[in-house]
């Protein structure tokens, strides 16, 4: 019996999650999204990326649906909202990245692939789409002209590699996560109302950082500036000041297939899962393991904290959401 196996959750804390249902499929992706709704309120969104094809937007406190975008035929692989809030994105297996109305749900662009787009972003401002896929290119989107042709920029020259995980750093640098266990920074040029010139496309990344397995998630952290990554059976931080690891924990779990972790807003503390059915949380500075919850049915996909640190969401193989009190 495995080490993972023979682990009990902790009795201190021990909460009830919100359980959170209307997917049929294993979970691939959460994302929170706090928006301004009025001068004096903050408005909290969770949005879901599902195998079942049908991505989520639920409110990011009491896990209530609010609605679903419903037009792919493959399963959806990650799925993002802008940073106001008005837009949504979705990756996709049916070979597609499509970019909703978040408020109607109303299908706006559809940007055909030529195999699976496992992940997709909005920049800062929300001006451009980022997305990449089991092509190795990451795709760059001009959203004031979505007929212009994309910034398309190769991975790797020698050899094939998946994208999997995209987050923006700033308006101007994309980091693209591979199947390679490199995360790659591109210099990403400002897109004009042309087709973008060969000559503009960037050749070789400004900044590499390697871990030793493929990339299952990452986070960026902007109030720490610390990149948070899954893969293999580690999660390791990165200091985005200096380009340099921090940490890096070994884990009771695997992220072969899916999983991550997150890092809590306030730096001190991280929640981790996935090849099990345990969501744990970690000690940031020292990796000891401070609690242990079960709840899911099946093993972790996916899991994000809410902007405030309040709260987390976990995803699950079991088709599930739950919502986790941080300090129960």
């Amino acid at each position: 019996m495995s080490a993972a196996a023979t682990v009990k959750p902790t009795t201190a804390g021990r909460q009830i999650p919100i359980v959170c249902p209307g997917h049929t499929r294993p979970l691939a992706e959460l994302q929170f999204c706090a928006i301004q709704e009025d001068a004096a309120k903050m408005r909290t969104l969770l949005v879901s990326a599902c195998h079942d094809k049908l991505p989520m937007v639920r409110d990011g406190t009491t896990g209530d649906w609010i609605g679903t975008f419903a037009g792919h035929k493959g399963a959806v692989w990650s799925c993002r909202l802008d940073p106001m809030g008005y837009l949504a994105c979705t990756a996709s297996g049916d070979f597609s990245l499509k970019v909703w109305d978040a408020i109607t749900g109303k299908e706006l662009y559809a940007f055909p692939h030529k195999h699976i787009v496992k992940s997709c972003e909005f920049s800062p401002d929300s001006s451009r789409l980022a997305s990449g896929g089991h092509e190795g290119i990451l795709r760059i989107y001009n959203l004031k002209n979505p007929k212009q042709d994309p910034l398309m920029i190769s991975q790797h020259p020698s050899q094939k590699v998946t994208i999997t995980k995209i987050v923006w750093l700033n308006e101007t640098t994309v980091l693209a996560a591979a199947s390679d266990g490199v995360i790659r920074f591109w210099d990403i040029p400002l897109m004009v109302d042309e087709h973008t010139n060969g000559d503009t496309v960037p050749t070789d990344p400004n900044v590499t950082l390697k871990v030793d397995a493929e990339v299952r998630d990452m986070e960026l952290s902007t109030s720490q500036n610390i990149l948070t990554i899954a893969a293999g059976t580690k999660v390791s931080f990165f200091d985005l000041t200096k380009h340099q690891l921090i940490h890096s924990y070994p884990m009771p779990i695997h992220f072969k297939d899916e999983g991550g972790a997150t890092l809590h807003p306030s730096g001190k503390k991280f929640v981790a899962g996935g090849s099990d059915l345990w969501v744990r949380v970690f000690d940031f500075e020292t990796g000891e393991e401070l609690e242990c919850h079960k709840g899911h049915h099946g093993p972790i996909r996916c899991l994000r904290y809410a902007p405030d640190g309040n709260t987390y969401a976990t995803g699950s193989e079991d088709g599930t959401i739950r919502l986790w009190k941080t300090d129960p």
